[in-house]
């Protein structure tokens, strides 16, 4: 216990020196714990609002490149899928249901606010059957009766029999759909829902954004899949068939690949501060050189030299650890009360949350990384210093 006892004795001696480094320690596991918290947070939110339909495909318009770089949206021509697509969407699919939207936006004008809704044009009968009314009917026909999604109804304090201005038109809100969260096929809580028939006689007859195949028996996802792509994409690239299970395998990987970005620039920061700690152990050895002579002189061998040296950047290291998992559990309670507060907004995922002991394993997870940083950062210092011949280092001034 001697030498852990020197070892503190020497970090007493330079206070401020040691402050700062143990400084530079806390910073890095605050920013590993909390960037690691905040991008289980992000994978937490997006999932509570994304509507998992794995009975879905969605057809869109593939988009050509008129001409020079694809990646220019200057050079991207907007497209359509006409009524022979449709028809033939619809004979590949067999006896699954096959819902073709128009997607718009249009003024929306309520009382003394105004901007710019999301229109989903569709046909009557799939209304139903793609949303569900929280209150009130589904729109009928060519009646001029819309419904709008329960976010904007919320927000505007809407409800049946409510009147509205869109695309300098009055009409009246005929329902609210059920909140439904954003889905691979349609967003409807921020919209207003419409029949294909009214979206028409308004607007004219126009081909489809986009269809949306809704396959009753998850085992034939595949086939239906496959059968659509030969029937249209034949000779060319006509549409694209998009699989909801890929989205959203796509969608985790991305929050996934956050995640490891957002720590690593936790890590790089307790790089940083590895690096002080270097620095402070270099200094320490340098002017304790004539101790360490002294020290061998009456015996000490440099293994004790070496784990005196280590005690003092493991001191470093637990103490600068410790701070910042205090911290980092108060930043973690912080963000993870944010995101509950979104989800209760967004009324999703009822006592959805960040799980404490994923809370607690990035905790755990920066301190331990901090204290093994710490240490491999005062390895070479002790190292050096063990290796000092005792005749020369009694010498030194």
């Amino acid at each position: 216990m001697i030498f852990f006892d020197l070892a503190v004795r020497n970090l007493k001696r330079h206070k401020v020196r040691s402050v700062l480094a143990t400084v530079g320690i806390i910073i890095g596991v605050i920013a590993i714990a909390s960037l690691g918290v905040m991008g289980s947070s992000l994978s937490v939110l997006f999932s509570g609002m994304v509507s998992d339909v794995s009975d879905t495909l969605l057809v869109t318009p593939h988009l050509a490149a008129s001409s020079g770089d694809p990646f220019d949206p200057r050079n991207t021509l907007a497209a359509r899928i006409s009524d022979k697509n449709l028809g033939l969407i619809e004979k590949a699919a067999g006896e699954h249901r096959v819902i073709p939207m128009i997607l718009a936006s249009d003024r929306l004008h309520v009382r003394d606010a105004s901007g710019y809704v999301t229109i989903y044009a569709m046909p009557a009968a799939d209304i139903p059957f793609l949303l569900e009314e929280e209150a009130g009917i589904y729109p009928q026909g060519r009646s001029s009766g819309v419904m709008v999604g329960s976010l904007l109804a919320d927000e505007f304090d809407l409800h049946p029999g409510s009147r509205i201005e869109v695309g300098g038109e009055r009409v009246r809100v005929v329902g609210i759909a059920a909140e439904r969260g954003m889905g691979i096929d349609i967003n409807p809580d921020y919209a207003v829902i419409v029949t294909e028939d009214w979206y028409t006689e308004r607007h004219g007859e126009q081909d489809y954004s986009r269809v949306v195949v809704k396959v009753g028996d998850l085992s034939e996802i595949e086939g239906v899949k496959a059968a659509i792509d030969q029937q249209i994409n034949r000779r060319k690239e006509v549409v694209d068939v998009l699989d909801s299970r890929e989205i959203l395998e796509i969608f985790y990987e991305t929050t996934d690949a956050i995640n490891i970005f957002l720590l690593g620039i936790g890590a790089v920061s307790l790089l940083v501060a590895s690096v002080s700690i270097l620095n402070v152990m270099i200094i320490s050895v340098t002017e304790r050189t004539g101790e360490i002579g002294l020290m061998r002189s009456i015996g000490a061998r440099k293994r004790e030299v070496l784990r005196m040296f280590l005690y003092e950047s493991l001191v470093l290291g637990i103490a600068g650890s410790i701070a910042g998992g205090i911290v980092s559990i108060a930043v973690a309670y912080y963000v993870t009360t944010t995101v509950a507060e979104y989800l209760t907004d967004f009324a999703m995922s009822a006592g959805a949350g960040i799980p404490v002991t994923v809370v607690i394993g990035y905790v755990a997870f920066a301190m331990a990384f901090g204290t093994a940083t710490s240490i491999v950062a005062g390895f070479y210092p002790a190292w050096k210093a063990a290796q000092l011949n005792p005749i020369e280092a009694l010498r030194y001034e």
